[in-house]
């Protein structure tokens, strides 16, 4: 057993009644995306950016993820929605997949600014912290709803979810055949993971170019950090040992990594190889000289 191994007592449904159900991860994403969008907000003031701008782009965000997310989790899960169609479209009930929420709010976002001749790259810069921290609140909704099934844990430190009503106690039932057997807390890693990348974006903020790298920076950080924490996560294999959030990280990072390869670069230089034929072409002794020649002008 575990060295430590934590309860979870809660029951995974807020209100539940009749047919109608409000779980705490549906409540606790609407917090997380309220949240999300203030902050969007405050970085919109401090970049003297349009706010009816951002925030109607904001709005197309949100309906993309919304979609998205419902779409992703009814596809990984049709073996249940297959036999019971009216069931897609209550999501209040729980039910989202992450990675459609990034992806379609992404798309749903910059396409309205794209539309509205708004600087795309910026909005998309602006809203990389406030993804991590949406993200991480949302996820406390996924602790308390004992989502997620995971490996068991042997060492270290894990849970087990205690309430008869949580998915965690059936997973633990089904794959361990005890209801109680602890098991690692991917979704702490997970949290732990955005909030190294929340600190590096920051520290990167204003330092890089084009506008949107940071942006590209945030999915690149999230696609490894998700790819390596979804193997001890027991979803549902599709092909080659990977699961369906293997798959996903696989492709946004075969498009964000050549993208910040060949387009990323810090302010004052060069990030990795310019295969784009661009760039600052003087040389580093040139690239220092100029600098020493400007601060003397300075």
């Amino acid at each position: 057993m575990p060295i430590a191994d934590i309860g979870i007592p809660f029951n995974p449904n807020l209100v539940a009644g009749g047919s109608f159900s409000l779980s705490w991860h549906g409540l606790l994403s609407f917090v997380g995306v309220a949240a999300a969008i203030w902050m969007v907000g405050r970085a919109a003031v401090k970049g003297n950016l349009d706010q009816d701008l951002v925030y109607n782009t904001a709005i197309f965000g949100i309906v993309g993820g919304i979609i998205g997310a419902r779409l992703v989790h009814v596809f990984d899960n049709w073996d249940i929605y297959g036999d019971d169609p009216g069931r897609i479209i209550a999501i209040w009930s729980g039910g989202i997949g992450l990675w459609g929420g990034i992806l379609g709010g992404w798309l749903g976002g910059a396409a309205y600014a794209w539309f509205a001749k708004a600087p795309v790259g910026k909005f998309m810069d602006i809203a990389a912290p406030a993804m991590f921290v949406g993200q991480s609140v949302g996820r406390i909704g996924d602790i308390i709803n004992g989502e997620h099934w995971s490996r068991a844990l042997d060492a270290g430190w894990g849970w087990y979810f205690t309430h008869p009503s949580s998915p965690g106690r059936f997973g633990a039932e089904r794959f361990f055949g005890n209801p109680e057997r602890a098991v690692h807390p991917t979704v702490v890693y997970e949290i732990i993971w955005n909030m190294i990348g929340l600190v590096l974006i920051t520290k990167l903020k204003g330092r890089l170019r084009p506008d949107g790298a940071i942006w590209m920076v945030y999915l690149t950080w999230y696609s490894v950090g998700r790819f390596s924490i979804q193997y001890l996560r027991l979803d549902d294999v599709k092909f080659w040992g990977l699961q369906e959030a293997h798959i996903i990280a696989i492709l946004v990072l075969a498009f964000t990594v050549p993208y910040m390869i060949m387009k990323v670069r810090w302010k004052n230089g060069v990030i990795g190889a310019d295969l784009s034929g661009g760039g600052d072409k003087r040389s580093a002794n040139q690239r220092k000289r100029d600098r020493r020649r400007e601060q003397a002008q300075g």
